[in-house]
């Protein structure tokens, strides 16, 4: 992973700028909310789940291959893994450990695994149903705000329709009543096996992907699943037996045939965009596998 592209100053520090002000538009008001002691029910998973800094989404890094010409790129040199060269500061290709090396094996594999299937568009986000069936009012994940249906009505749309999850890191949220109705039983094991491009959560999880192999991968690439992840978790929560309409996030209501269409179109749609990002990441993944020692 020697440097190969040499970014003079000006240029490099125009993308920093760039990329410090589109995440400061999440980065700021998700601060802001914490200062205050608030509770985002829709915004907060892509900082709580997801487990990267705000601070880390919001600064910028060129990824390999690169070196940043210039005597402003020395501060680089005070984060971990980058160095010096006589073309300007670059990442040590020490710093892409063995575990980094394996992560990024393991995100190929499981993306390009995903990337071979057609997307199933059936599940309609009743996910997010059963991760409350059954559950005591005082227990429910965002009891901040109510349920559209109310307890009663939640369980009834849970029990008439089919669930379908394949996604583990959605399933293993779900109460102990509503698992054994799951068409599928996914785990860690069978995830490379199960994820398609149609579910939102895999789709959702390329920003997840994409940070876990910080800082060698570009800060853009990491920014492009982030954002699509805000979108793509707005569907989520619409679809969603919460009551968000408050908040500004109008109902897709699944308990309905329309509302499962309009669901359908919208997740069609993610799985359309995901694409591309998914297959910038294996590409990426690819290169950092290849040049590994």
């Amino acid at each position: 992973m020697t440097a190969v592209d040499v970014l003079a100053e000006p240029d490099w520090l125009a993308r920093e700028a760039a990329h410090v002000e589109r995440m400061r538009r999440w980065t700021v008001p998700h601060q802001e909310r914490r200062s205050r002691g608030e509770k985002h029910p829709v915004l907060d998973f892509l900082f709580t789940y997801y487990s990267f800094r705000p601070s880390h989404l919001q600064r910028w890094q060129p990824g390999p291959g690169v070196a940043l010409a210039g005597p402003a790129a020395r501060r680089f040199l005070d984060r971990k893994g980058y160095l010096e060269t006589p073309d300007g500061v670059t990442l040590d290709p020490v710093a892409f450990t063995e575990g980094k090396r394996r992560t990024a094996e393991f995100v190929l594999g499981l993306l390009t695994a995903t990337a071979s299937r057609a997307p199933r568009l059936s599940c309609f986000g009743l996910h997010e149903w059963a991760m409350v069936y059954r559950e005591p009012a005082d227990s429910v994940r965002h009891n901040q705000v109510p349920l559209r249906l109310g307890s009663a009505g939640t369980d009834e749309v849970v029990e008439s329709l089919d669930i379908r999850c394949g996604h583990f890191d959605a399933f293993r949220f779900f109460t102990a009543d509503a698992r054994p109705r799951n068409e599928l039983t996914p785990s860690r094991e069978t995830q490379v096996a199960l994820e398609q491009p149609g579910c939102l959560h895999a789709n959702m999880d390329l920003f997840k992907w994409a940070y876990k192999l910080d800082p060698f991968v570009p800060a853009e690439l990491v920014a492009d699943g982030f954002e699509l992840a805000v979108e793509i978790r707005t569907l989520d929560m619409r679809a969603s037996p919460y009551d968000l309409a408050g908040l500004g996030y109008p109902p897709v209501r699944i308990e309905t045939a329309e509302g499962r269409a309009e669901y359908a179109r919208a997740q069609a749609g993610f799985a359309r965009r995901a694409a591309p990002v998914r297959a910038r990441l294996i590409a990426h993944c690819h290169r950092l596998v290849s040049a590994a020692p």
